[in-house]
């Protein structure tokens, strides 16, 4: 079951994702599960065969009745028991799962974000599912702004491509508003321009947001319920940037911390060398003040 959505596990996985490419690695997984409940069930239990006989194990004759209860007799044979209520019930919840994260409106909005990616000159453009992306918007995008962006589009993608520099090497699409933005040409493509903002916004459940809820989810727990949202903003974004910050020495957080406004009291070097000890060494799961970052602001 692993092994079928492997690939794909891997892909959101990764923080710069290739959407299309998930796409597809969906649609392979869910052919792949479906053929595997139709067809390989036999492969599948000789395998368990071989596996049981090379190390001994039990093998429970396939047309007995399966024991669901001392008291009470079973009509279900051990055959009908792994194939429907464990081999069929486990595929079946594996494909209900990957359909109810990546319905067909997901999947419409990020295969036009995709769509919208400059990367090798906007290889994955395709404007009928960027027309889809942008009928998700209707209250931005009526009929007259959808045929208008629409002929947009074919005048923009030739002029990205073919008639301004300025659109190459780009790396996504947060470059592309960018330099919209810098060039005033959100003024000549100005539905096209604001399709891509309401892309840069769109929530998302990427891998990096999902990081940050269970982040959230570790640091805003039953004993630290009242946490304050400024202070739960700077433990979450200390928690998800961890890699940044451990490449940053404690002497840096202190003079930050020591300059952010006038003070009548210098923080001594005897000072600085106690919190050093106080907050131990920087590791690599442990960045520089991570084990008392409240007991350090509670200074302030």
């Amino acid at each position: 079951m692993f092994l079928l959505t492997n690939e794909l596990n891997k892909a959101l996985q990764k923080k710069d994702q290739d959407i299309v490419n998930v796409m597809r690695l969906l649609d392979l997984a869910k052919t792949r599960l479906q053929t595997m409940r139709e067809s390989e069930l036999e492969s599948l239990m000789d395998e368990v065969y071989s596996f049981c006989g090379k190390h001994s194990i039990l093998i429970p004759k396939m047309d007995e009745n399966y024991p669901r209860s001392k008291r009470k007799r079973s009509d279900v044979s051990y055959s009908h028991h792994f194939r429907v209520e464990v081999f069929y019930a486990i595929i079946d919840f594996q494909l209900l799962e990957l359909n109810y994260h990546f319905d067909v409106v997901t999947s419409d909005l990020l295969l036009g974000m995709a769509c919208l990616n400059l990367v090798d000159s906007f290889a994955n453009f395709d404007k009928d599912r960027i027309m889809k992306l942008a009928e998700c918007y209707p209250s931005e995008f009526g009929d007259r702004e959808l045929r208008d962006l629409s002929y947009q589009l074919n005048r923009f993608i030739v002029y990205a491509r073919k008639c301004d520099s300025v659109f190459l090497n780009l790396k996504g699409i947060k470059d592309l508003a960018i330099v919209m933005a810098k060039t005033k040409l959100y003024q000549t493509w100005c539905l096209v321009y604001l399709l891509v903002k309401l892309t840069l916004i769109l929530p998302v459940a990427t891998a990096s947001v999902e990081r940050a809820f269970s982040s959230m989810k570790l640091i805003k727990n039953d004993l630290r319920n009242s946490i304050g949202d400024e202070f739960l903003n700077g433990y979450l974004v200390y928690n998800i940037e961890r890699n940044v910050f451990a490449t940053i020495s404690n002497d840096t957080i202190m003079d930050r911390f020591q300059n952010m406004k006038a003070r009548r009291v210098q923080m001594p070097d005897t000072a600085k060398k106690w919190i050093k000890h106080f907050c131990g060494a920087a590791t690599e799961d442990t960045p520089p003040l991570a084990n008392n970052r409240r007991s350090f602001a509670n200074l302030k």
